[in-house]
């Protein structure tokens, strides 16, 4: 596939008139470049998309791929960018992706001889590298929003606020307290206590491996909060280490009520909401 060597044409002119066989060629080299992972009809379809977007800024050398007449393109890229974070492809592979249709139009252009075709070759390399680089930073910005939000979505499953009685809340806290986790649970405690009236709440800090000043900070924080809502916190799970560690560093809980498991915090709550738990016996 290439051009008639003594044929002067414009590169956008022979870009569009060479259309169909230069995006065959782009997506079987593509295609190969993947292995497999995506289909050439899939392929096909973005790079068709992609074609129509780019053609009217062939003649650009990529110095400024910022104005709007690079609006559609820069919109494509970000789309696609983000389909290959979440269909699980590498940085490279995207960026490629957009590299590979510089060797495809230099196989059309290898046999032309015309000083204005090489010096149009050489702007559209440079627009091609600038679309490159755009398509790897939207890809590396995509994956890090990606990443934000399953962390996100990971505090909201790992801080479960559980109603285990009658004006009795729970929160089981397991794994590393830090300042972004703490806000969720008391955002979440906040808005139960709210929706359930509930006046007791037990922060269980069984599963939490270690205590130190930021931390107990933290969770004084959750228990004032709360009782500005008009609710008493109880915090259980306190283990021996832990208890040694907070003596160690001059920690004062004040009157903050705690328990050593999460089965005293419930008895404590539930005696002051009037309901006493009598051991039956079996006969």
């Amino acid at each position: 596939m290439t051009v008639d060597a003594g044929r002067a044409q414009n590169l956008t002119d022979l870009m569009r008139d060479s259309a169909e066989p230069l995006i065959d060629e782009w997506v079987g080299v593509v295609a190969a470049l993947l292995r497999g992972r995506s289909t050439k009809t899939e392929l096909e379809a973005d790079f068709r998309e992609f074609f129509a977007a780019l053609l009217p800024v062939v003649g650009s050398d990529g110095k400024d791929i910022g104005g709007p007449e690079f609006t559609d393109l820069r919109a494509f890229l970000e789309e696609y960018s983000r389909s290959r974070v979440r269909a699980g492809f590498t940085p490279t592979e995207t960026a490629s992706s957009v590299f590979s249709l510089k060797r495809v139009v230099f196989d059309l252009t290898e046999s032309s001889d015309d000083p204005q075709m090489f010096r149009q070759l050489m702007a559209f390399s440079g627009l091609l590298d600038a679309l490159g680089l755009l398509t790897f930073e939207s890809f590396a910005r995509v994956r890090e929003e990606i990443i934000r939000e399953q962390s996100e979505q990971l505090l909201e499953l790992t801080t479960p606020v559980v109603k285990v009685w009658e004006g009795v809340l729970a929160v089981p806290l397991v794994g590393t307290l830090d300042s972004a986790r703490t806000q969720v649970v008391m955002e979440k405690l906040l808005e139960a206590l709210v929706e359930t009236g509930s006046e007791h709440a037990i922060i269980d800090i069984t599963g939490v491996f270690a205590v130190d000043t930021q931390v107990a900070q933290h969770l004084l924080k959750t228990v004032v909060a709360a009782r500005l809502m008009g609710a008493e916190c109880i915090v259980s799970g306190i283990r021996p280490q832990i208890a040694q560690t907070i003596v160690a560093l001059g920690i004062e809980f004040g009157d903050i009520v705690t328990k050593a498991s999460l089965a005293d915090a419930l008895r404590h709550a539930l005696r002051r909401e009037g309901v006493d738990v009598v051991r039956s016996e079996i006969a």
